[in-house]
């Protein structure tokens, strides 16, 4: 009925805006990352990001809810990724631990290629194209926003719905490559830099490993 999919759509709306600050500190870098923070930006790349990860989300809404019934029985599956994920987060847990301790970053992570992320703009293309894949990130908040558009009476609504969840949580992935970039100009920021995502990673991981 069209009274579900409105009321939809102004849920994820307003889950989007709530979830602002989640977005802004879990996709904050890989996003300054994709669409270059330190003035590394090249034209048009913030705004191809945006717009390719709308049309991600959108399409996985629109999946969402053509599939609804997949879902259903691939919820009982979930407990096969049980190892995996909780292999995953143990590695994590021992990454933060490691990046607390050392205050260094691992040579695994590519310093040469962050170096060079920074004194190269960054194409738009490249930045769509990262936005168009945007919808596969493991992020508890657009699964439970996908639970909900999976509940619209159409694709076209589910997308719709994904849409609206897009554009009401984009201000986090707008502000935070800013404010990453004020912080990667301060003289001190390789010092407490890798402690600080050591000590996220343990706390994130910690709740993950805690809650199963």
């Amino acid at each position: 009925p069209s009274w579900l999919d409105a009321s939809l759509l102004a849920t994820l709306g307003l889950m989007g805006l709530a979830s602002v600050p989640h977005c802004a500190l879990m996709c904050g870098a890989p996003c300054a990352a994709v669409v270059g923070a330190r003035g590394g930006a090249g034209p048009g790349a913030v705004g191809g990001f945006q717009v390719g990860r709308l049309l991600s989300y959108a399409a996985a809404g629109a999946m969402a809810a053509a599939s609804m019934a997949w879902l259903r029985e691939a919820s009982t599956t979930t407990r096969l990724l049980q190892p995996v994920w909780t292999l995953l987060h143990s590695a994590l847990f021992a990454l933060g631990l490691y990046l607390l301790i050392s205050a260094r970053w691992p040579g695994f992570l590519g310093r040469s290629g962050v170096s060079q992320a920074r004194t190269q703009p960054v194409r738009w293309q490249r930045a769509t194209g990262s936005g168009l894949l945007w919808a596969a990130w493991p992020c508890g908040v657009l699964q439970g926003a996908l639970l909900v558009a999976a509940l619209a009476s159409s694709p076209a609504s589910g997308a719709a719905a994904m849409a609206a969840f897009a554009l009401a949580s984009s201000p986090g992935l707008l502000l935070a490559p800013a404010a990453l970039q004020r912080l990667m100009a301060r003289p001190d920021w390789q010092a407490w830099a890798p402690r600080l995502a050591g000590a996220m990673l343990l706390l994130a991981s910690s709740f993950a490993l805690g809650h199963g």
